[in-house]
């Protein structure tokens, strides 16, 4: 198999680390940043990660970890960033190691909330990495369903078909099946919307909405998505392709999602803070709804769910109202 030789993964939750389990059974050694020590200590001594899918057993042997992100990238043909994308600014900071011949992965599904930057964008401008040596990766693929080796599907996004296909080859594994398209820009901000519907499926259903109204909301929000996405980048896709219509379903009723969880929380009446402690988790779609909202600004798309879910979680307005205000303009 043509891989490349050392591949760098910086992050450790649980989306990394089943990125992590998928890829070292197909290099000879990768580089792993892992900022928790508890992290670390749990996987030089039991070969699990502590925190985060704890069942996935690693050959330690294939594993260089470390705490310092320079060390993970400094001989790495390949960086893969996969860390919620509050982080990924103060991880660019500690990397002094020149990127800009390196070939990039995002993994992040979120955006860089100081800046509304898609984290594609932010890579090319921070580290002066060429367009066509960078890449995204999007699902429908929760992390969850990788541990346990169900059959999950990956969509490549990226300019470069050699580099795609070399990335398919990281890939590799009989659970995994991958696809490859040239929609970067759509497959990373369908990966932040699709978070704010999910929210939004939880919320309704924290607040007593039953299945029949979620089928309806998923269908307006399909089309929501689809109307942001024409108008943000005018270009040829599909938007019931699995990166977009896919990954938007199994987000918005997934056991496994932390954003339908989320929502669901503060629909039962949970503030922000309280339910974010208590899912000691990330929900991206809270930090993406207020970035969307900005960026709406400038294109003014209709986006009446991700203006919902706004309003409830930044201006604290009744969710039980805004979502009232929604099922009557649903048809």
């Amino acid at each position: 198999m043509n891989t490349p030789l050392k591949i760098a993964l910086l992050g450790s939750g649980s989306w990394a680390t089943a990125l992590a389990k998928i890829i070292h059974t197909n290099v000879p050694q990768l580089n792993w940043y892992i900022r928790e020590k508890e992290i670390r200590e749990s996987l030089h001594k039991h070969s699990r990660n502590s925190l985060y899918l704890s069942n996935v057993k690693f050959n330690t042997e294939v594993l260089h970890i470390t705490e310092n992100a320079d060390d993970a990238v400094k001989d790495a043909d390949i960086v893969i960033f996969c860390v919620p994308s509050k982080f990924v600014e103060s991880l660019a900071e500690s990397i002094t190691v020149d990127l800009s011949g390196k070939k990039i992965i995002t993994a992040v599904k979120g955006i860089v909330p100081s800046n509304n930057t898609l984290v594609s964008e932010f890579i090319h401008r921070n580290f002066s990495v060429p367009t066509e040596h960078i890449a995204v990766i999007s699902g429908p693929c929760h992390a969850e369903e990788v541990a346990l080796e169900r059959l999950s599907y990956l969509t490549i996004g990226a300019l470069n078909t050699d580099f795609a296909q070399e990335i398919t080859s990281l890939l590799s594994v009989y659970y995994i099946k991958t696809h490859i398209s040239q929609d970067i820009i759509g497959i990373e901000y369908a990966a932040v919307l699709k978070n704010i519907m999910a929210l939004a499926t939880g919320i309704s259903h924290g607040l007593g909405y039953g299945d029949n109204f979620t089928s309806v909301l998923i269908s307006n929000a399909v089309q929501e998505m689809n109307h942001f996405l024409t108008e943000i980048n005018k270009t040829k896709r599909d938007i019931n392709e699995s990166v977009y219509l896919g990954d938007l379903l199994v987000t918005a009723y997934s056991q496994f999602s932390r954003n339908r969880t989320f929502g669901m929380m503060i629909g039962k009446g949970y503030s922000v803070n309280t339910a974010e402690l208590e899912m000691n988790m990330i929900a991206e779609g809270y930090y993406g709804v207020n970035c969307i909202m900005q960026i709406n600004q400038e294109i003014n798309a209709d986006l009446p769910i991700t203006q919902a879910v706004y309003n409830t979680l930044y201006e604290r307005i009744s969710a039980s109202m805004e979502f009232k205000i929604l099922a009557e303009s649903f048809r």
